[in-house]
């Protein structure tokens, strides 16, 4: 168990601080509520669970190999994620629907488990671990299962508690002039993290 600690704290403490998903989680919080951010949630989590076992099975190697590929699944990840903030950003209260701009239903499943796939940094955040931790494990599926496992109870961990914040924030705002700064600020929260993954 000692071994595995390190591990632990690194997954932690990736999947916890702010970044794109989280601040997904906490507007879908905001914005839809906690149960029907769910399906948003379990998407990134699982994205973000196979991710990691994929690296950790040493695939991930192939797109830092191909720069072309890194670069496109760049571009695709930068461009779904400034879409989501544009339209985050230009949503008004909940209960608006779809004539304030904003999305007028959750995220699904799917597109969050796309998010993942198209985020580079989850690219490296995976890789990463797998190198520094491959010792953990005697072969590369249990290095697989291991990382998998570590990375989606900690991104629903993670998800759930940036989510609650969201819903919080929700009952604190209640005209549409504090909506439409949440939103924005969310929306801006979202674009930014775009800027490290071109770094």
């Amino acid at each position: 168990m000692a071994s595995v600690l390190p591990l632990l704290l690194f997954v932690v403490v990736a999947t916890v601080t702010p970044g794109g998903a989280t601040t997904l989680a906490t507007a879908s919080g905001a914005r839809f509520g906690f149960a029907r951010s769910v399906p948003l949630m379990l998407g990134i989590a699982l994205g973000l669970a196979l991710l990691a076992a994929v690296a950790a099975f040493g695939l991930g190697g192939l797109l830092l190999a191909a720069p072309t590929l890194q670069t496109a699944v760049k571009a695709l990840g930068s461009a779904y994620l400034l879409w989501l903030a544009w339209r985050i950003a230009r949503s008004g209260p909940p209960h608006a629907g779809a004539s304030s701009g904003g999305p007028a239903q959750p995220v699904t499943l799917a597109n969050g488990f796309l998010l993942l796939w198209l985020n580079p940094k989850s690219w490296a955040m995976t890789m990463g671990a797998a190198a520094s931790f491959a010792s953990l494990a005697p072969s590369p599926a249990r290095l697989a299962l291991l990382l998998g496992a570590a990375f989606g109870v900690a991104a629903c961990v993670s998800l759930a508690l940036w989510c609650a914040l969201g819903v919080v924030l929700a009952r604190l705002f209640r005209t549409p002039r504090h909506w439409r700064m949440l939103n924005l600020a969310m929306g801006l929260l979202l674009a930014v993290s775009v800027i490290p993954t071109w770094k």
